[in-house]
């Protein structure tokens, strides 16, 4: 594959008109590591991997079907090849925990969190999903992104479920893989869908203090509630991602790597 230099003076692009999705020099290395091919084998790269991840970012932020990717990216079966790939062995989810920790850093905190906001989201999905449920509180057809970000808005984990799922319900599989992926986590936020013994217990027994944030009946209209703006936040980054405006998978493991995917996209924005 050939490189030229016609994006900018200190940047190398591959021979073809840049995307705005398109990672930059500086950001290529950061996501490198963690992709680069095996220089050992009998068969010659076909597809270089900084154009495979280029490839998925601009399905992830334009919204386009695997089919409807641009001819001068890789072959829309390859990129989906390497994204069902990358989901099941780790590699994206790696990334992205590097790229948070990175982002900890420089905003002069540890790379491990201790504090977190529990909240979920519910979507439509396209009429390919292989799982939905109907949400009758939000009067959704479809699934739930159940996350848990840290004080920075950062996602910490990313749970999918269809839209049926109770809050509290979800809290049993989402509160246990916090305690276990981030052992220095010691407190979380929550609103009222999450109040009662059961996730209290769960809470409980895996070390965590969850503290239910209440609105106030007093105040009028839409009030900001303390430490739950954080995760409406997040969610509104990843609603910026076209292919997250709604739940666009067949399967919910390639719904969960998608909200990675968003997050990559917006740290490495804000890293490099």
């Amino acid at each position: 594959m050939t490189y030229g230099a016609a994006m900018s003076p200190t940047s190398k692009v591959v021979a073809r008109k840049r995307y705005p999705s398109d990672l930059t020099d500086a950001q290529w290395e950061l996501v490198e590591p963690f992709v680069r091919g095996n220089p050992v084998g009998p068969q010659p790269v076909v597809h270089e991997r900084r154009e495979v991840v280029n490839a998925i970012l601009y399905i992830c932020r334009t919204g386009a079907p695997w089919r409807y990717l641009p001819h001068d990216l890789p072959d829309w079966q390859s990129v989906y090849h390497y994204f069902r790939l990358w989901t099941k062995d780790g590699t994206l989810k790696l990334l992205h925990d590097m790229l948070r920790g990175k982002v900890r850093q420089q905003e002069g905190r540890s790379e491990q969190p201790t504090a977190g906001i529990l909240d979920s989201q519910s979507v439509k999905t396209a009429l390919e999903a292989e799982s939905r449920g109907y949400d009758a509180g939000k009067k959704v057809k479809g699934r739930k992104r159940h996350l848990l970000v840290d004080v920075l808005g950062l996602v910490l984990v990313a749970w999918i479920t269809t839209a049926d799922v109770q809050d509290w319900d979800a809290a049993a599989a989402v509160v246990p893989l916090a305690a276990e992926q981030f052992p220095t986590l010691q407190k979380v936020w929550a609103d009222s869908a999450y109040e009662g013994p059961r996730v209290a217990d769960i809470a409980q027994q895996n070390g965590l203090d969850v503290e239910i944030v209440k609105r106030t009946d007093t105040t009028p209209g839409f009030v900001v509630q303390a430490r739950r703006w954080v995760v409406e936040r997040t969610f509104g980054w990843l609603s910026r991602e076209r292919r997250l405006s709604k739940d666009c998978e067949r399967k919910e493991e390639s719904s969960e790597t998608f909200v990675y995917v968003g997050m990559i996209r917006l740290m490495l924005g804000r890293l490099a």
